[in-house]
């Protein structure tokens, strides 16, 4: 089966921070385990390097926006690296494999009676003498009057167009703006009510936070978007009169799922478009904030486009993650930067916690001091304890040789209960569960090893001993196999100590085969 995985691609204006990774790190999670299932996974992702935020950087600078852009994202590179993000293809918009994917959809696009070209006010600022994108008008939101940018409501996460704020104002000199009337380009959203509503119907699996999302923009009235704006910093539009336009960020960030899949599979020298068909599996992930963007501009404008299947199978779209309480906060600086992780914890402690506290229904709290507790606890006290008590039993007692015995049929169905269950909940995005479900089996083995009390019958019932540890051993083989797709650093290293190579099925040992040097899996944060 071939599965699409696509992780939401931040804007390359500012440095990377948890909040960021807690909701892109389901995506690396359901890669890896359909890749330890054998599956043909394409997992896709990069820096959104146009649009305004990029300019208003660059602004208070003093650099180019491609220089700004280019700088982060080497940074975000860097951060999802140390936290073990295994994308087959990381890119960013402003690259030229991505610009020419684009350029050419959007050349087929525009022959579809979906696009239409439509006379629109756009708004000029005449102190600033340049012609504003909606991120740079600041109003009163008419829907329900929060101030806010004119692209989406940050209060009500309403999709706006600049010329409907109320008292709309540039965000710049605070002038009032003219609104000049402009040819542009519109995809008809409003025609696809119904295909918006087969789509969340149709869906696999989508949170309940995207289809109320989404049901709310249905009820509410579809309304067509600009696909063309006045800007400097963007990719071309492809159309004879439209020489002095870029196209609209969001109608072409989204579509670097496609770019960058195609980018990894040619790579490989394998077909591409079959990913976007009805036999392959789509996944997306992202933040609440981005709902609209996944589950009806995408789908749209794959419609209107006509070659590519739109159906999205999973939509994981997270709440948000606050920091010891309060609002994560970049202009306030009130963030925990990855760049500050690196080096600092250990990159399977971040993964564990942000797994553990995941915020998949309502939003959820990232404290120093819980972080502190799943580390020394959950990890280094359940799961490492283990792990390091078990091996270096082996080490003590029978020279590192895994010893022969029977293993009991008990601990075989505990441990097809635990693939089980956990990989149905990765399949369906809810990670919080399948760490759960993951972390009752490190539970099960701890008690298994205190109630079989090897330290006692190795002195008078070798092969009583000689059992428990054999099952010990099949436990911690078994655990690491379900967990590295959480905690992919740790498994690896029990992969190397114990001799084999994961997958997603249950694995016996290699009765007789030498442990390799067995140091800790966690060390104690203090």
């Amino acid at each position: 089966m071939k599965v699409l995985i696509g992780g939401a691609w931040v804007y390359a204006n500012g440095p990377l921070h948890i909040g960021h990774i807690a909701g892109l790190l389901p995506g690396d999670i359901i890669a890896r385990y359909y890749r330890q299932k054998g599956e043909e996974v394409s997992y896709i992702s990069g820096s959104d390097c146009h649009g305004t935020p990029i300019t208003i950087q660059a602004k208070k600078t003093g650099q180019s926006p491609e220089a700004i852009s280019d700088r982060y994202h080497d940074e975000f590179v860097k951060g999802y690296e140390y936290l073990g993000f295994s994308y087959d293809h990381y890119g960013k918009t402003s690259s030229q494999d991505h610009k020419d994917f684009v350029t050419d959809f959007h050349k087929k696009l525009y022959q579809s009676p979906l696009i239409l070209e439509r006379e629109e006010p756009q708004a000029y600022c005449p102190t600033c003498k340049k012609f504003l994108a909606d991120r740079l008008l600041e109003g009163t939101c008419p829907h329900c009057g929060g101030v806010t940018k004119g692209e989406q409501c940050d209060h009500c996460h309403e999709v706006l167009q600049g010329n409907e704020l109320l008292e709309p104002r540039c965000r710049d000199c605070h002038s009032q703006p003219d609104f000049i009337q402009e040819n542009h380009l519109y995809l008809t959203i409003s025609k696809l009510k119904s295909f918006i509503e087969e789509s969340i119907n149709g869906g696999v699996y989508w949170r309940k936070n995207a289809v109320d999302f989404t049901r709310r923009y249905l009820d509410e009235g579809l309304r067509d978007r600009a696909i063309t704006r006045n800007l400097d910093w963007g990719i071309d539009v492809p159309k004879a009169g439209y020489e002095n336009k870029k196209i609209y960020i969001w109608a072409e960030n989204v579509l670097g799922y496609l770019s960058g899949n195609k980018a990894h599979r040619q790579a490989q020298g394998g077909d591409w478009k079959d990913y976007w068909t009805g036999d392959a599996k789509r996944y997306f992930v992202h933040g609440k904030d981005n709902i609209p963007f996944h589950t009806i501009i995408l789908p749209a404008l794959l419609k209107a486009h006509g070659e590519y299947d739109p159906q999205a199978h999973v939509i994981v779209s997270s709440e948000h993650l606050t920091l010891e309480g309060s609002k994560i906060s970049t202009s306030n600086d009130w963030a925990l930067w990855v760049n500050d992780l690196i080096g600092t914890y250990n990159p399977d402690t971040i993964r564990y916690y942000l797994t553990s506290i995941y915020p998949q229904r309502r939003d959820s709290d990232f404290s120093a001091r819980e972080l502190k507790y799943a580390n020394n606890s959950e990890l280094l006290g359940g799961y490492g304890n283990f792990v390091n008590r078990v091996l270096k039993f082996v080490e003590r007692y029978y020279d590192s040789l895994i010893p022969q015995g029977s293993l009991n049929p008990a601990l075989t169905r505990k441990i097809e209960e635990s693939f089980d269950t956990t990989g149905q909940a990765v399949e369906i995005g809810d990670v919080k569960t399948a760490i759960k479900s993951a972390f009752e089996l490190v539970r099960f083995a701890n008690k298994y090893f205190d109630e079989n009390k090897p330290w006692i019958t190795i002195k008078s019932e070798k092969e009583i001993a000689d059992n428990t540890i054999a099952g010990c051993i099949y436990l911690i083989i078994n655990l690491a196999q379900i967990l590295k797709p959480f905690l992919p650093f740790s498994s690896e290293k029990v992969e190397k100590w114990l001799g084999f190579e994961s997958s997603w099925q249950v694995l016996e040992p290699d009765f007789g085969r030498h442990l390799n040097p067995v140091e800790p899996l966690f060390d104690r944060l203090e």
